[in-house]
């Protein structure tokens, strides 16, 4: 047993399940967690959303300018006018549709999640996947100690 790692290959405290907190209980809160970090990606992809809207309409003042200057002034006024600066959705760009999920859908999912494992776990994160690599790992062998 290195100096750091627990008794028995044992899970740092942290990340030890309470006493009398059940097998269904610690698989709802992973599922939680799971769906938390689904959440985190969509929230990544969305500000994919915001970043790429916005690199396309300022590409689309390149797009215009060429237009011009070949002869184009129809089509260059036409894109100018119906598209740059456009709303994504009514009323909104892509910030504001960032800003709504931000302190609405993904605030109130992560509050949620906070509030639900510090009443049942302790505050205790990733007990299932703790648990998972107390399973999985082999014990003594280098690379799968408990703890770093």
């Amino acid at each position: 047993m290195t100096e750091r790692e627990e008794p028995a290959g044992r899970p740092d405290p942290g990340h030890r399940r309470p006493e009398g907190l059940d097998d269904v209980t610690v698989d709802a809160l992973g599922r939680l967690s799971k769906a938390l970090e689904t959440i985190h990606r969509v929230r990544g992809h969305l500000y994919s959303f915001h970043q790429l809207t916005g690199t396309a309409d300022f590409e689309l003042d390149n797009a215009v300018r060429l237009l011009r200057q070949a002869g184009h002034d129809k089509w260059a006024d036409r894109i100018e006018r119906e598209l740059i600066g456009r709303n994504v959705i009514q009323g909104r760009w892509t910030f504001q549709i960032v800003e709504e999920y931000d302190d609405g859908y993904y605030a109130t999912f992560q509050e949620l999640e906070r509030q639900a494992r510090n009443e049942l776990a302790g505050g205790r994160r990733h007990l299932y996947e703790a648990e998972l690599k107390q399973q999985r790992r082999t014990p003594g062998q280098p690379g799968h100690e408990t703890t770093p």
